[in-house]
């Protein structure tokens, strides 16, 4: 097992996991300092694209973004996220996984979803592909954003889930917009790290889309804390630029040559 993925698992019960989304080599430079984990996330076709969804993500687009990223990623965990459609059956999965991981020299792709790929989990695990898993709210595949474990059946499946996908193999399990009660009971229930979002701080490890804790992306969500506002940093910086070039006072002759 890599020696990346093996201290991730380690820090189960010991101490929390850091991870947050990157999408460029600037942003991942950053992250790398602090972050046990950085995700190339497919919420990039909402945060830098405008989509409507995730499922209008492109394999192409993952890839060139990973890129970026990998290039600024030295100590962190890099994982990628597999678009919508990318991963229909084993073969198709198994190929576009061969693809990404070669393309981009990331650590390990992230796959959404339970019972359903498990066998695609497996195949990938089998050739040597890391996977991390995906559980509670699937933005590729869910028709309405609402958190999941308020109904029996839904508590139950998730946390069958997790254990199935453990037992596949995945490193480690993303836990969206679960309800408290259950994040704490799938945490304790396996081995393997749980990372949350919008799952309470009963999971192993919290991620965050680093423009919405930034307060780059004005975004309203309840999980979210913004530690930041750049927007307003941005703009003093924009209107200083400006008022300077109106007023002839940039650049100066130690800006020219």
């Amino acid at each position: 097992m890599d020696k990346k993925i093996l201290k991730l698992i380690n820090k189960k019960n010991k101490s929390k996991i850091v991870s947050l989304t990157a999408y460029s080599k600037n942003i991942a430079t950053i992250l790398d300092n602090f972050c046990d984990v950085i995700l190339v996330g497919d919420s990039l076709g909402s945060v830098l694209y405008n989509y409507k969804s995730t499922r209008e993500v492109s394999l192409d687009i993952m890839i060139e973004h990973s890129k970026s990223v990998r290039m600024g990623v030295k100590k962190s965990l890099m994982v990628v996220d597999m678009p919508y459609n990318t991963y229909k059956n084993p073969k198709i999965a198994l190929k576009n996984a061969k693809k990404i991981m070669s393309k981009t020299k990331c650590d390990a792709v992230k796959l959404e979803g339970g019972k359903k790929i498990l066998k695609i989990i497996q195949t990938l695990v089998k050739n040597k592909i890391p996977v991390m898993g995906h559980l509670g709210l699937l933005p590729q595949t869910d028709k309405t954003f609402k958190y999941k474990g308020r109904k029996i059946f839904e508590r139950n499946k998730i946390l069958n889930d997790a254990k199935l996908l453990e037992d596949a193999g995945a490193f480690s399990i993303v836990l969206e917009c679960v309800e408290t009660s259950l994040a704490k009971i799938v945490t304790k229930k396996i081995s393997i790290p749980t990372i949350g979002i919008g799952a309470s701080n009963n999971c192993d490890g919290q991620i965050l889309v680093i423009d919405d804790l930034i307060g780059l992306n004005p975004t309203d969500v309840r999980f979210v804390k913004k530690y930041s506002n750049i927007r307003n940093t941005i703009a003093k910086a924009v209107s200083n630029y400006s008022k300077d070039v109106r007023k002839k006072k940039f650049p100066l002759k130690k800006q020219s040559y």
